[in-house]
């Protein structure tokens, strides 16, 4: 059973091992290294293959669940917790790009903020709208993927505001709606673009140190989830270190397998409860 476990997961990871060892390989030619991820020559080839393997693990972290889950198979000697491991990886793989995705939403907003700032300091050092908005996205990248479209309208007479309105429509673009206001109203009526856009500016930083606040408030909460988070593999440790085996008896025994089916479902849903709480808490 150990065998068969261990080939499992020595095949999970040649799955995530394979698409990127053509990649590596050439990357380790043109870089004109023999050495395989700068190791000597003489070290031993099973360390080139356990370099491989963290870096696959690294650019994929959802599957660390299923390396723990192996290993876990093979302490108890039972496939469940490899299947387990399965199921859990889309739903790591979710998480993760869910966490990513917001990450980049925050910094598409910082630099949204930094954009507007360049932009007013130098439409007040007298520099004409149209060139003040190329410098500003040049130097802050706060026009993202959009920046071709809006500066090809600024430099030759386009509409820039309709422009920044379809680049506010991406997540974490919103302030450029508010840019695309200041210079509608500026181009319509002769308003000073240059205090509109200071005054966006200011409101978008008061809502970027809003949400460092809020983090800051809401970094306890955060601790005692994945604290409370933590308590079944503790509570394990802890039971092996007591020579009870609780592997055996979760793994091996009808009445174990039905804790440990209630356990999970138990854990699964209080851990989604408190995030619940605290995604509520940041929305409000």
């Amino acid at each position: 059973m150990s065998a068969a476990l261990g080939c499992a997961v020595v095949a999970a990871w040649l799955v995530v091992d394979g698409r990127r060892r053509g990649l590596r390989r050439a990357r380790l030619v043109l870089a004109g290294g023999g050495a395989e991820g700068g190791l000597p020559h003489d070290a031993p080839r099973w360390a080139g293959s356990v370099l491989r393997w963290w870096a696959a693990l690294r650019t994929r972290p959802e599957w660390f669940c299923l390396v723990a889950a192996g290993v876990l198979a093979v302490l108890g000697g039972s496939p469940v917790p490899l299947v387990a491991g399965a199921l859990a990886v889309p739903l790591a793989r979710r998480r993760l790009r869910a966490a990513r995705l917001r990450k980049e939403h925050e910094a598409r907003q910082d630099a949204v903020a930094a954009l507007c700032g360049t932009l007013a300091g130098e439409l007040r050092a007298g520099r004409q709208p149209g060139p003040a908005l190329c410098f500003a996205a040049a130097s802050t990248g706060g026009l993202g993927p959009d920046e071709a479209e809006v500066l090809a309208a600024a430099r030759f007479g386009g509409d820039v505001p309709e422009a920044l309105r379809r680049a506010a429509n991406r997540e974490g673009a919103e302030g450029l709606a508010g840019l695309a206001a200041c210079w509608q109203v500026a181009v319509d009526g002769g308003a000073g673009l240059a205090s509109g856009v200071d005054r966006l500016e200011s409101a978008l930083c008061g809502a970027r140190d809003r949400r460092e606040r809020l983090r800051a408030q809401l970094a306890g909460t955060w601790a005692t989830v994945a604290v409370l988070a933590a308590l079944p593999a503790v509570g394990l440790l802890l039971g092996t270190a007591m020579g009870a085996n609780p592997l055996r008896v979760l793994l091996h025994t009808p009445a174990g397998l039905a804790c440990l089916v209630i356990g999970v479902l138990l854990q699964c849903a209080g851990l989604r409860w408190a995030t619940w709480i605290v995604r509520k808490g940041e929305a409000a």
